[in-house]
Formats: C-alpha cells, sequence, structure tokens
C-alpha cells in the first residue's frame, strides 16, 4: 500500500469564491499545521451532490494517499451523519453522508471500512447548525492527517448502510448503446455513462473517424469519433474518450455539446453505428 507523504488533505465544496474555503483552509492549517492542502475545486454546481462525487472520483486516483474532505451538503444541520470512509488505497475520506463520497472510494479501490464521525472532540469547540464544512469535516479531516487513528472518529458503519447516490448505467441493445449524461462540464462537454469497455461491447472499434449516430430529445446527427477536439472543424461535434473521467464523452470543438443536444443531467443519449 502506497504511504502518505507527509500530511496531505485535498479539499472539494460547492462554497464558490467567498470566504468559506479559506475558514476550512485555516481550521485545517490551525490543527496540523504542516499539512499540504490541495484545493480541487470550490466550484461545484450548489447543492449537486453528484457533480462532486463526479469531481472527486475523478481526481482521486491522481492525487497522493491522504486525506480528502468532500463537502457538498445541502443537507447540513439536519440527521444526516458525518462519515469517514476508508478506501482500500489507504485513504480518509472525510464528509457528509449523502453518497458524496462513495464513487471516489470505488476508484481508490473500494471501501475498507466506513465510520460514523460522531467523536466531537475531533470538532470546533462551536459547532454551528450550517458550516459543517468548517467545525466538523475540516477539523476532523486535519485531526487525521496529523495522526489521530482512524478509530477514534466514532462507530463502525456497515458500507452497505451508506446512502448511495443514483448513478446513469448504459443498456446495450442490437445495434447500438442507450447511455445518459452523467456530467456537463464549463465546456458544455457531457460525459456519457459507461466505461470505454461499455461502449466497445457494444459499438465495437472506436476508431478515429469512425461515425455513429446520436440521438437525443432533442437532436439526431451523424457524429464522428474522434481523439480529440482539433480532429473535427470549429463547431463541428465529435465522441471521444474523456481523460479527466477515463469513459466516454460527446462534445463540440469550441462550442457545447449540451446546447447543441439539449442535453441536461440525467439525459437520454442513443448511439448506434451511422
Amino acid at each position: 500500500m502506497p504511504r502518505m507523504a507527509g500530511p496531505f488533505v485535498s479539499l472539494i465544496t460547492d462554497f464558490g469564491f467567498e470566504t468559506a474555503p479559506a475558514s476550512c483552509r485555516g481550521v485545517i492549517h490551525t490543527i496540523c499545521p504542516e499539512a499540504r492542502i490541495n484545493d480541487l475545486t470550490h466550484a461545484v454546481r450548489k447543492f449537486s451532490v453528484r457533480d462532486g462525487a463526479f469531481l472527486l472520483q475523478s481526481a482521486a486516483p491522481y492525487l497522493p494517499v491522504g486525506v480528502h474532505i468532500g463537502v457538498v451538503d445541502p443537507g447540513v444541520g439536519t440527521a444526516r451523519d458525518p462519515i469517514v470512509i476508508r478506501a482500500e488505497r489507504g485513504d480518509l475520506l472525510v464528509g457528509p453522508d449523502n453518497g458524496l463520497l462513495i464513487p471516489a472510494a470505488e476508484r481508490l479501490g473500494g471501501i475498507r471500512e466506513a465510520r460514523a464521525a460522531t467523536n466531537t472532540a475531533l470538532f470546533l469547540e462551536r459547532v454551528s447548525s450550517t458550516f459543517h464544512g468548517r467545525d466538523v469535516f475540516s477539523p476532523v479531516g486535519a485531526h487525521l492527517a496529523a495522526g489521530v487513528a482512524f478509530e477514534e472518529v466514532g462507530p463502525v458503519v456497515a458500507p452497505d448502510a451508506l446512502i448511495r447516490l443514483p448513478w446513469p448505467a448504459p443498456t446495450a441493445r442490437e445495434g447500438g448503446i442507450d447511455t445518459g449524461v452523467l456530467f456537463i462540464d464549463s465546456f458544455g462537454n457531457c460525459r456519457l455513462a459507461g466505461s470505454m469497455d461499455d461502449f466497445l461491447a457494444a459499438l465495437g472499434p472506436l476508431e478515429a473517424g469512425r461515425t455513429f449516430r446520436v440521438r437525443t430529445d432533442a437532436a439526431d446527427e451523424v457524429v464522428a469519433w474522434q481523439p480529440s477536439f482539433g480532429h473535427v472543424a470549429e463547431g463541428t461535434p465529435l465522441l471521444y474518450e474523456d481523460a479527466d473521467y477515463d469513459g466516454p464523452g460527446l462534445a463540440v470543438n469550441q462550442g457545447s455539446a449540451a446546447a447543441a443536444f439539449g442535453l441536461a443531467l440525467d439525459a437520454s443519449v442513443r448511439i448506434e453505428p451511422a
């Protein structure tokens, strides 16, 4: 198992560009001054737990083994539990029990153990009802980075008792594949549900220039598979393997596939050889 190279902490939230992320970093540095903090993003779409989960699981394999704090928490202050998950790779993921952490844990080898973060000695002295990112998750993550034992967090929670997010899945059918929009990035590129193996099994070789018919509720267009955006003219759509997601995507070179194909999160996309 890779060793933690010093106290590494990553932080992902939907807090935006106000002072909330800085407050979280301040708490972490106060408890663990030597922590190296990597702000993955604080621009997760507001309240979108699944967007946060997608982004965290996309980044997680490329981060050092460490403590990863996720705060997209529209249920803050309610009965939902704060949790810590130990992944098989050795990472500790800290955040609310709302599905945010599980996809990342699975990409890090799976869930070895989960615990409810109930040990209030690891929280700030005063815990607000609306800012658990600062008052609960950041201090718990910082204490873990500083060497507090995972077992001190709180009682064990069965992995199958953790909340899991609905996640679209592809359906192979004769002559093609039905998939859905898993994530839309700031460029309007649409990550499609399913692995490259799913697409290869349903569609055959995904060679550069091979064309497919892409159908959505708002569009019906022939699109080529290409290795990258610049292989087609500006404004032209393409299917491609997304390096961030390590899965299939639909894009428009220097444009928005979401706009061109009328797509939103979870929208259906049917793909078949042209």
